[in-house]
């Protein structure tokens, strides 16, 4: 392969057995990294195992001239996170960037979720993305330079019917990637989110149920995970090295620049405040700014372009 964009980079990305993390380790073994591709090959809620998607992608990367090694510890374990980054350090000596990926979908309306349909999305998505990205955060350290990549995702930014613990799990993801561009920027590490839109295995799961729904899914559809990988690679790269805690939306050719919360509106009294004045004082003043309770779809209503 030519030399590209992270040439010589060694980049774990989990959940790398299809999907978006599949599109994103071949984008980065096509643009000069070595890829741990790491993939415990579990359905889509997470149950059972297979090594045959992880070594498929590797095969598919070797086949096209490129360097990689399969993984297929369970990123929800803290010292299968260890391993995981072990594998990169054993294989090809270092480790430059983690991509995390991997994540299940256990969804529910939150009156009916169970605990552990919460424990289970939860260890996956926020403790796997903790875990890897931890076992990665001293060596990082050490050689003064490192990338993080983080999905997280608009049902936790904006919000989505019956999926409390994948938008609790994705919401915390961006608040992680957010700590770590704080404490670790002064070692040249940064850290970013992409909350991605892509026809995933995941998505897939999505109640297809009224017409509404079904038209959603539809949209979707034309996304697809290898529009995601430009943006991976980039922020990997040396070429993003001035940016640092943010966080993307990628739907089909679009990228989008999210906003974090600040504060948009206030109210003072010199006298302090009571529970009456808060009702005919704080609250009628701050009504206007109230946020809407919309739902992802409700902010991208447009097809995707």
């Amino acid at each position: 392969m030519s030399a590209g964009m992270v040439e010589g980079k060694v980049v774990v990305v989990t959940g790398a057995g299809g999907g978006i993390g599949r599109d994103i380790a071949l984008a980065m073994a096509a643009q000069g990294a070595k890829v741990v591709v790491n993939d415990i090959g579990a359905s889509v809620s997470g149950e059972g195992s297979d090594a045959g998607p992880a070594q498929r992608v590797v095969d598919e990367i070797k086949a096209a001239g490129g360097a990689a090694v399969a993984n297929t510890d369970s990123v929800a374990e803290a010292a299968a996170g260890q391993r995981i980054v072990e594998t990169a350090l054993d294989t090809f000596g270092r480790i430059d960037v983690v991509v995390n990926n991997a994540g299940i979908l256990r969804d529910r309306f939150f009156h009916k979720m169970s605990e552990p349909e919460w424990d289970a999305v939860l260890k996956v998505h926020l403790y796997g993305a903790y875990y890897v990205s931890r076992a990665a955060a001293n060596h990082f350290k050490e050689q003064g330079s490192g990338a993080y990549v983080h999905m997280t995702s608009t049902s936790g930014l904006i919000g989505n019917f019956g999926q409390a613990n994948y938008a609790a799990a994705k919401l915390g993801i961006a608040a992680l990637s957010k700590s770590i561009a704080l404490d670790m920027q002064k070692f040249g590490v940064r850290s970013n989110c992409i909350a991605p839109f892509a026809w995933s295995r995941m998505i897939g799961s999505i109640p297809t149920e009224t017409d509404a729904e079904k038209e959603r899914v539809e949209r979707i559809k034309q996304m697809t995970p290898a529009k995601i990988a430009p943006i991976a690679v980039y922020l990997a790269s040396e070429a993003a090295s001035e940016v640092n805690g943010q966080i993307f939306a990628v739907r089909n050719n679009e990228i989008f620049l999210m906003s974090q919360p600040r504060p948009v509106r206030s109210v003072h009294r010199s006298e302090g405040w009571t529970p009456e004045s808060v009702a005919q004082h704080a609250m009628p003043a701050l009504k206007a700014a109230f946020f809407p309770l919309d739902r992802s779809g409700d902010i991208f209503t447009w097809d995707p372009i």
